[in-house]
């Protein structure tokens, strides 16, 4: 199992609220998913940033989670699920 490193952006919208996006991975450029973790990204700091009285906190890893399928889900995030509790 190979640590993932995480970082946050922090930004101000349309209104001049501060928003802030945790739990993205760094991924490195020949990573399987970089290209979709830069797509999905820059599509919720776009709809954040257009959003009138938003949330000012959001968890991109919360974020995937609905968005993307759960085998990758789990693949990216090197989730173990273990049988029977054990």
């Amino acid at each position: 199992m190979i640590p993932v490193l995480y970082k946050s952006i922090e930004f101000k919208n349309v209104d001049g609220q501060r928003v802030k996006v945790s739990e993205i991975p760094v991924l490195a450029n020949h990573h399987r998913y970089y290209f979709m973790v830069d797509i999905r990204l820059q599509s919720l700091i776009s709809s954040l940033y257009n959003q009138l009285q938003g949330k000012t906190h959001v968890s991109f890893r919360e974020y995937l989670k609905q968005k993307i399928k759960w085998s990758e889900y789990k693949e990216l995030f090197d989730i173990e699920s273990y049988r029977n509790n054990a």
